[in-house]
């Protein structure tokens, strides 16, 4: 059964030269991107901080990849990294040479560089719908608490990590099956955890990433990172099962912890995993929320019973949603390959590069050897519509591209790059598809961007 919603006028309650939806890293280094080029921008977020993937989720492990011979991103991603590291946001990374991002503090970071950019700020406002007109994206519908509202803007940037805003307007997208899609997890932390007694049994008894694997899932390295240390928790539940405080069909519950603070904080705990969790259902992650809060709490308890230093801890908190790694991608005037992320692509139309970090699939590859490959501009390119760039993991590639530029980090590049890219279309009044890579790949570089 269908209704005929009746036809309605929604009042324009802003105009810019670009609009930015979604403020995970991806959106919040398009909107930072380009507002540093010199146009008006706004940032439309439906929760009510900044950072998504970051804040949102839980995910504080922003460049867990990171080694002594790293060939790393530069630009706002890792500008991120530093802020953090000066406001006191951030704590040692334990597997690597980063450090994690402190989720709630990171918060007051995101504030601070939005509002430093001249970035108008639009939380809790939720894309609804694109207006498209002569086969261009014109004007922004989202829906609050004040009703539908409308943004007009010369340029668009997707950023919603589900590609809706090019889905919604024509663009060709795909989406991964349900049952190919990386599994979704929810984030939680704990506190009340011995931080010593925690770190003694973990060097006790140290997990590498060769211990990733199991009877549930194998993991494709190049047998470098087999003997390296990973922050790794599965024999705990794997006591749990054995006495009957999780039940054997959640032989899954494991993963990794981010951090342990002198605070007793024991945060990012990465241990649930739900498969064919779709982000683009809401009745799908209506399922899976209630679920992976389920497991999490079995995790909890089995830490407490099981992991030296948890025996008086409890639950912190859990992220504010679930966090999702796989769904729509869009088409892109170049759709990335395997071959460019494991064999250092090259492109002359690079907008910045991103080490050799594969994580999904079934393959965990760490870029310990300088190795990178460089993220080309025609991957932001969506086809099929116009003043539309997408930034973020909905970017074109497949899967095992996807497993690479998914990454935080790599989120950032192609953030960066949408939103110079942006900016520099609307002030030279060229379409997307026509700007000068001279022009964009100049004023990356003055960002402090990497591009070769």
């Amino acid at each position: 059964m269908q209704i005929t919603e009746p036809a309605r006028r929604i009042d324009v309650i802003h105009e810019t030269d670009v609009v930015v939806i979604g403020s995970g890293p991806g959106g919040l280094a398009a909107a930072i991107g380009a507002a540093r080029a010199g146009v008006s921008v706004a940032l439309v977020e439906r929760f009510g901080c900044f950072g998504g993937n970051i804040t949102a989720v839980g995910v504080e492990g922003f460049a867990w990849y990171r080694h002594e011979k790293t060939v790393d991103t530069e630009g706002v991603g890792r500008e991120f990294e530093v802020r953090a590291l000066a406001d006191g946001a951030t704590t040692p990374e334990p597997q690597s040479d980063s450090n994690a991002l402190d989720a709630e503090r990171f918060k007051l970071v995101a504030d601070k560089m939005v509002l430093e950019a001249g970035i108008t700020p639009m939380l809790h406002r939720a894309f609804a719908a694109p207006i498209v007109e002569d086969g261009a994206v014109r004007v922004i519908i989202t829906e609050s608490k004040a009703g539908r509202e409308a943004i007009l803007a010369k340029r668009v940037i997707d950023a919603t990590g589900d590609a809706d805003v090019a889905y919604r307007a024509g663009a060709l997208t795909c989406k991964t099956p349900v049952e190919e899609m990386q599994a979704a997890s929810v984030m939680f932390s704990m506190t009340g955890v011995d931080p010593r007694a925690f770190s003694k049994a973990v060097q006790e008894d140290p997990q590498t990433y060769k211990d990733w694997e199991s009877g549930e899932w194998t993991v494709e390295t190049t047998g470098k990172e087999d003997a390296m240390f990973s922050p790794f928790l599965r024999k705990p539940f794997k006591q749990a099962v054995e006495a009957g405080l999780i039940p054997a069909h959640l032989s899954t519950i494991s993963g990794t912890w981010g951090a342990i603070y002198d605070s007793g904080d024991l945060t990012y705990l990465n241990l649930v995993h739900l498969p064919e969790c779709d982000g683009t259902d809401p009745d799908s992650m209506t399922q899976n929320e209630i679920e992976g809060r389920k497991q999490a709490m079995l995790a909890v308890e089995a830490l407490k019973r099981f992991q030296p230093g948890c025996e008086s801890a409890k639950l912190r908190n859990f992220g504010m949603t679930i966090g999702i790694r796989d769904t729509r991608k869009i088409q892109a005037v170049y759709d990335m390959t395997g071959q460019d992320v494991r064999e250092q692509g090259r492109f002359e139309d690079s907008i910045g590069i991103f080490p050799e970090f594969i994580d999904g699939y079934g393959i965990l590859i760490l870029p310990t050897t300088g190795r990178y490959f460089q993220v080309p501009y025609r991957t932001l390119l969506p086809k099929g519509i116009q003043n539309l760039l997408v930034a973020g993991r909905a970017t074109g590639g497949d899967p095992v591209s996807h497993a690479a530029t998914r990454n935080m980090m790599c989120c950032t590049v192609t953030g960066q790059g949408a939103g110079v890219a942006a900016a520099l279309s609307v002030k030279h009044s060229c379409d997307l598809d026509r700007l000068d890579m001279a022009l964009l790949q100049g004023e990356l570089k003055r960002q402090g961007v990497r591009l070769h």
